[in-house]
């Protein structure tokens, strides 16, 4: 973990890396997601600008708190909560790089902790709402079920899912989800919320033909555009944001890791213009 201290600077989105796969199913890998695209960020073949004009290579724009790597467990998973809290103390708009699904849960701990209302809006393939998922309740397909019993988000959206198990479009219910699955998409809506917005997303929303570093491939998904449009028309003040479950390992050209740091800018963007940010790039 980065030791530098947190200075206060009220708005600026601030990468942290958690460096945990131990909950993934099927293979290991997206512990090595934050590198990749950290690398990515500065790979040759692009540039750090976003399309709304900022650079992701200045610390006014985007500041990094390191990485953190968490040990298996409770423990663990108390250490991201905490780290994420002194993000927010310091006034830091947190942008989380998993890492494997499951620590969302650990960052809505302490997401919940400063924000007494909060939607978490959810962009997945998979709804993770299984109450235990190979006997683990804290796998990488269970977070949403974790979260939501906890109450750590007042209301649950799900966009891009198609995979719904009996077992879990019950859970969706015991927990009144608003999903909007894939067999019904028809492109980019405007979403327009009140609360405060914490927002998850899993790279397999996507379309496995444009990007091949995930564990957990499902045809029929988001293209990058459609995606992109739907953050841009996103209505909501957003507070914190995660974007999980890279594998670079499943994708040694490092395509996978430049379509993450799309995504990645397309949140940098949708964080600066919901929290009004003024700082220069």
């Amino acid at each position: 973990m980065d030791s530098r201290s947190l200075t206060e600077r009220p708005g600026l989105p601030t990468l942290l890396g958690v460096r945990y796969d131990a909950s993934s199913s099927f293979v290991r890998g997206a512990a090595d997601g934050p590198l990749a695209i950290r690398e990515a960020i500065s790979a040759p073949s692009s540039n750090p600008w976003t399309e709304a004009g900022a650079d992701l290579g200045s610390r006014s724009v985007l500041d990094d708190a390191g990485d953190l790597t968490p040990a298996p467990g409770e423990a663990g998973r108390a250490s991201i909560t905490a780290r994420v809290s002194e993000l927010l103390a310091a006034g830091r708009l947190p942008v989380v790089l998993g890492g494997d699904h499951s620590i969302s849960y650990p960052v809505l701990r302490a997401m919940r902790a400063r924000y007494p209302r909060l939607t978490l809006l959810h962009f997945d393939a998979h709804a993770d709402l299984y109450d235990r998922f190979d006997g683990d309740p804290y796998s990488h397909a269970c977070p949403m079920a974790r979260i939501m019993e906890e109450g750590l988000a007042d209301r649950l959206i799900q966009v891009g899912i198609r995979t719904l198990s009996p077992d879990q479009r019950e859970q969706a219910e015991r927990f009144g989800v608003d999903l909007r699955e894939m067999r019904h998409w028809r492109g980019p809506e405007p979403i327009r919320l009140d609360d405060p917005v914490y927002l998850s997303l899993d790279l397999d929303v996507l379309d496995p033909a444009f990007v091949t570093g995930i564990a957990h491939p499902e045809p029929g998904g988001l293209s990058v555009a459609e995606l992109v449009a739907q953050l841009r028309g996103l209505e909501a003040r957003v507070v914190g944001v995660d974007l999980v479950e890279l594998n670079p390992r499943l994708d040694p050209s490092g395509r996978s890791g430049l379509v993450a740091v799309k995504l990645l800018k397309s949140l940098v963007d949708l964080l600066r213009r919901s929290n009004h940010s003024t700082e220069a790039s």
